[in-house]
């Protein structure tokens, strides 16, 4: 009973692990919105300079990644109050992904080991390819409703509307089209992916 215990906790610690690293990664990769920028003609739209574009986005990011950063000014985007408490809701959001990553990542050296004692690393293997196999479809439902999958993601995430942007008082939504959080979905999953086949061949291979 107690090995089963562990097993579960571990495997929920892997999980939780390679996804709040997923979303790191995504939240932190500036060439994204770069590419998005040019890809979606976001500067053209909106009359400012790509330039000009990243370093507000950059001030924005700083602010949503950094604990000690306290205050949003972003200095070409003026911001409301409802939208300046929508970016701390998403910030505590992402806090609460590095405290996971922490916690779970912790756990899953611990269950490594623990496998490793036990030559049991191997059993990894079955964890890794059913993750593996899920992510594909996850993907191929981002692009048939996103819209859809959106909604639903603020709507669990957040118990108000203040997602709800007004173009006119908080301009910065204008540089954050959906598409951009599309691919942003598409690029935690594929991470995600991606992680947990290099789990899988890595488990597959070893007799310990």
């Amino acid at each position: 009973m107690k090995s089963k215990v562990i097993y579960l906790l571990g495997f929920i610690c892997l999980f939780f692990f390679v996804l709040s690293v997923s979303i790191v990664i995504t939240i932190s990769f500036m060439p994204l919105y770069a590419f998005d920028i040019d890809y979606l003609n976001i500067a053209n739209r909106i009359g400012i300079t790509k330039e000009i574009i990243l370093k507000n986005y950059s001030i924005l990011l700083n602010y949503l990644t950094i604990p000690w950063v306290t205050e949003l000014k972003m200095p070409t985007f003026p911001s409301s109050e409802k939208g300046l408490f929508h970016f701390f809701e998403v910030k505590k959001l992402f806090l609460l992904d590095y405290i996971v990553l922490f916690f779970s990542g912790i756990g899953s050296v611990l269950f490594i080991y623990y496998l490793k004692k036990r030559k049991a690393i191997w059993k990894l293997s079955r964890f890794f390819r059913w993750g593996s196999l899920l992510t594909p479809f996850l993907i191929i439902a981002l692009f048939i409703n996103f819209d859809t999958l959106f909604i639903l993601f603020h709507q669990v995430s957040f118990n108000n509307d203040a997602w709800l942007f007004n173009a006119s008082t908080d301009p910065i939504i204008l540089a954050l089209p959906e598409t951009f959080f599309m691919h942003s979905f598409i690029l935690a999953f594929a991470l995600f992916e991606i992680f947990f086949i290099i789990g899988y061949l890595i488990s597959k291979r070893t007799r310990l």
